[in-house]
């Protein structure tokens, strides 16, 4: 079973950045997963935000994030990346890592992720 991380959440002014990371627990090797980010804000659905296939040559992303967020892999080290710029109070959610089979991305569908990770919480003030 895949076990992933986040780590890199916190609390930022608009118009701040953060960078959000996610690693896998044990053995598991990111590399051989497509990769995506989702985010859960209060009373809101859980929402595909990006994704990067295993390669990491391809990503896809939210339309309400292109141009601010940008997802990226370094599998000789085992994470992935959301680095997140120009950031906005709506941004505010708790944000999930999470694995899928080779293929996958550029799906936003949920339950084609297979394994998750806690999530960590990032807050926009305004």
């Amino acid at each position: 079973q895949v076990q992933l991380v986040e780590f890199g959440g916190g609390l930022v002014q608009a118009g701040g950045s953060l960078r959000l990371s996610c690693t896998a627990s044990g053995r598991t090797l990111i590399s051989l997963y497509d990769m995506g980010w989702f985010r859960q804000a209060p009373g809101k659905e859980r929402e595909f935000v990006a994704c990067i296939n295993q390669s990491g040559r391809d990503t896809f992303y939210l339309e309400s994030v292109k141009g601010r967020f940008t997802i990226s892999r370094d599998n000789a080290k085992n994470i992935v990346y959301l680095q997140m710029n120009s950031l906005k109070p709506e941004d505010t959610a708790i944000y999930y890592c999470a694995s899928s089979g080779i293929g996958t991305c550029p799906s936003s569908t949920r339950s084609n992720y297979n394994f998750w990770g806690r999530g960590t919480q990032v807050t926009v003030s305004s």
